[in-house]
């Protein structure tokens, strides 16, 4: 007689992405109303039904093994199709257009990846997306252009406003000079900057700074896209500056040794416009604090 396939359980399965998604067991335990123990204990019951060891110590934390990794991909197909399912045949299936902007930094590595996900749980909704600058994005939500969007704040000052509507400030990033592997600043010749086109937030802060430094300074590259700025940068044309957030593998931040001025924070804040309020748009603002949460902290910023 043939064995029967093991059937996983849903709720495992769930408590498997929270907990990977929020940073542990704990704040899993948090959002589901149950204690960590029980989770614990759920986790080991999902290893014995799968036969193999899903995590392994990560300090004084836990990491998934390469069979827990390849466990959370299915885990979150499952769970994203149960809950379309059941929301098709109770005929909820959210349905609709939610319109939503993002900074270049965000576009390349960490978009792709959100919006497939909430595509393959939510098909009938459409989604209009847009790549900006932060105070482009943040006035086309004022004025009811867009639903919602991801944006930096102005530099050193105080995030959000009522002018754009609701929003939450997500982390305060660094400000930093940003310049290819092996870079060294010489203090007897002016900065070589490459800087995306006017007007720029970062470039006219990095421009202000090294004015009040008393430091010369002088554009070797201008670029109206992110993409073209990166690869100017690589190529040693200058340094730019900018923040953490998708900085390519093949640059660094400069340290302060490197003799350049400091250049503070900016806020990340995600806006959501007065007038967006239906179960689409509550369904993706959800997903991107969630997501980007996940990302700011496995990157050490808060």
């Amino acid at each position: 007689m043939a064995l029967l396939p093991t059937n996983l359980d849903m709720d495992v399965l769930r408590a498997l992405v929270i907990a990977m998604e929020h940073g542990g067991f704990a704040r899993a335990a948090e959002r589901l109303g149950r204690t960590q123990s029980a989770i614990s204990l759920q986790m080991k019951k999902l290893e014995a039904q799968v036969g193999q060891p899903l995590f392994r110590k990560a300090g004084r934390t836990v990491a998934l093994t390469d069979a827990g990794d390849l466990l959370l991909g299915y885990a979150r197909r499952i769970v994203a199709l149960n809950d379309e399912a059941l929301s098709a045949a109770r005929g909820r299936a959210m349905d609709g257009t939610v319109r939503v902007g993002f900074p270049q930094d965000l576009a390349e590595r960490w978009l792709p990846a959100v919006l497939g996900s909430f595509h393959r749980a939510h098909p009938r909704i459409h989604v209009e997306a847009q790549v900006g600058r932060g105070r482009e994005l943040r006035e086309r939500v004022a004025q009811g252009a867009l639903d919602l969007a991801l944006a930096f704040g102005e530099i050193g000052g105080t995030p959000g406003g009522s002018a754009t509507g609701a929003a939450a400030t997500l982390a305060h990033l660094p400000v930093a000079w940003v310049a290819p592997g092996g870079f060294r600043a010489d203090p007897e010749t002016p900065v070589p900057l490459a800087l995306l086109d006017a007007p720029c937030m970062f470039r006219q802060h990095g421009i202000e700074r090294l004015d009040d430094d008393r430091r010369p300074w002088r554009i070797t590259f201008t670029s109206p896209s992110l993409s073209g700025l990166w690869a100017a940068v690589e190529a040693e044309l200058g340094v730019t500056v900018r923040t953490p957030l998708g900085l390519p593998d093949s640059l660094a931040i400069l340290e302060p040794r490197y003799g350049l001025p400091e250049l503070g924070s900016v806020p990340l804040e995600l806006h959501r416009a007065p007038s967006a309020a239906n179960p689409a748009v509550d369904r993706l603002h959800g997903i991107l604090a969630d997501s980007l949460a996940t990302v700011l902290r496995d990157a050490g910023i808060r």
